[in-house]
C-alpha cells in the first residue's frame, strides 16, 4: 500500500470519528436545546405540527409568570438545601474519611458498610422518616431536609474522600506533626490542600445529588420549602399540562447546575482522574 493510500485511509478514519462524535453530540445536546427553546415559545408554537424549531420571538413572559406567582422561589429553596447540606456533608465526611484512613476506625470493612448505606433506596425508608418528622415537627422545614440530605450523602462523601486521602503521602503528615502541628492543623493545612481537587469533585457530585433529589422533598414538603423538582410536578394535570411553565421551571432548575459544573470543571476533571494512573 502506497503512502498516499495510507494517508487517505487515515483521513477517512478521522472523518468517520469526527462524524460519529458530531452525531453523538447532537443526540445528547438536542434535548437540552429543546427544553430551553420550548420555554421561549408561545402556546401555538409549542403544539404546532410540524414542530417549530426556533420561535419567531422569544417569550420571556413564561419566566415572568414563575416569578410573579412565586414559583421561582422553589429554585432558591433547592439552592439553599443542596448548598448547605453539601458543605456540611463535605466537612464531616472528610473528617470521617481521614479517621478511616489514618486510624483504621471501625476496621478494614467498615468503609464498605458505610457505602452500602448509600445503596438503600429512599422509597424504602421514607415512611418511617415521615412519621418521625411529623412527631418532631420537622415537616416542611429547611432544617429537616438539610439533615436528611446530609445524612443521605455522607456515605458517598466518606467513600470518595477515603480514596483521595489514601493517595496523600503519610510522610507529609508526619513532618507536620514533628513541626508541632496538631491533628486538626494537619487536616486543615496538609490534607485539605493536598486533596483539593478531590474535594471539589466530590462536592460537585454531592451538590447534584441533593439538587436532583425528589422523593424526600415530595413527601416532606408542603408550601414553605418546596423544591424545584417538586414544583415542576404541579404543572402536570389530569386534563392538560402547562408545557411552557414546565420548560421554564426546568430551565431555571438546570442553570445553577451548569454554572457550578462550569466554574469547577477544572477541579472536576482532575478530581475524577486523580489516582487513576500511579507511577
Amino acid at each position: 500500500m502506497t503512502n498516499f493510500s495510507l494517508a487517505a485511509t487515515r483521513r477517512w478514519k478521522l472523518a468517520c470519528r469526527y462524524g460519529l462524535a458530531s452525531l453523538l453530540l447532537v443526540f445528547f445536546v438536542f434535548p437540552i436545546y429543546w427544553l430551553f427553546i420550548i420555554s421561549f415559545k408561545t402556546p401555538d408554537e409549542i403544539f404546532h405540527f410540524p414542530p417549530v424549531w426556533y420561535p419567531k420571538s422569544f417569550q420571556f413572559a413564561n419566566y415572568a409568570v414563575l416569578f410573579k406567582d412565586g414559583d421561582a422561589v422553589s429554585v432558591l429553596n433547592s439552592l439553599i438545601l443542596a448548598g448547605v447540606s453539601t458543605v456540611i456533608a463535605m466537612i464531616f465526611g472528610t473528617m470521617c474519611a481521614y479517621s478511616l484512613v489514618r486510624f483504621k476506625t471501625g476496621g478494614e470493612d467498615f468503609a464498605v458498610w458505610v457505602i452500602s448505606q448509600r445503596l438503600m433506596p429512599p422509597i424504602a425508608i421514607i415512611f418511617p422518616i415521615f412519621l418521625l418528622y411529623v412527631y418532631l415537627g420537622w415537616v416542611d422545614s429547611y432544617g429537616g431536609l438539610i439533615i436528611l440530605y446530609t445524612a443521605f450523602n455522607l456515605p458517598y462523601v466518606i467513600w470518595m474522600m477515603r480514596g483521595y486521602i489514601e493517595d496523600i503521602p503519610l510522610e507529609l503528615e508526619e513532618s507536620a506533626l514533628v513541626d508541632g502541628c496538631s491533628r486538626w492543623a494537619v487536616l486543615w493545612k496538609v490534607v485539605f490542600p493536598m486533596a483539593r481537587t478531590g474535594l471539589f469533585a466530590t462536592a460537585v457530585f454531592t451538590f447534584v445529588f441533593a439538587w436532583n433529589e425528589f422523593i424526600f422533598a415530595l413527601v416532606l414538603t408542603r408550601t414553605e420549602v418546596v423544591t424545584y423538582t417538586v414544583q415542576v410536578t404541579h404543572y402536570f394535570g389530569g386534563q392538560s399540562n402547562f408545557w411552557a411553565k414546565i420548560a421554564a421551571m426546568s430551565a431555571l432548575g438546570t442553570v445553577p447546575v451548569f454554572i457550578t459544573v462550569s466554574l469547577l470543571q477544572r477541579f472536576l476533571v482532575r478530581g475524577i482522574s486523580m489516582g487513576a494512573v500511579k507511577g
